[in-house]
């Protein structure tokens, strides 16, 4: 099962637009990906409540977890999408 911890690039950490970015690449991908932050229970990544409810600010370490063909790939797109500024981005 492909796990990854990646740091929330985001100014505004995963709330707003980049949460609902996040959410919709996860929607996407052709496997179930969860996120964490810390110890706490995973959640869905295709859910805008569940990632809002982790409460991830820029900087916050979250793990992505997959499984199923293709999980591998899905956990690198999402990372890659966390890593990077959301806030500062056009489109």
């Amino acid at each position: 099962m492909p796990t990854r911890t990646v740091v929330v690039g985001s100014a505004s950490g995963l709330h707003a637009r980049p949460a609902a970015l996040f959410v919709a690449a996860a929607a996407k991908q052709p496997v179930p990906v969860t996120i964490r932050t810390g110890e706490k229970k995973a959640v869905p990544a295709r859910s805008m409540l569940s990632v809002l409810s982790l409460g991830a600010k820029k900087g916050t370490e979250v793990t992505l977890e997959a499984d199923g063909d293709g999980a591998q790939d899905a956990v690198d797109a999402l990372a890659a999408l966390l890593e990077r500024d959301l806030d500062a981005e056009d489109g």
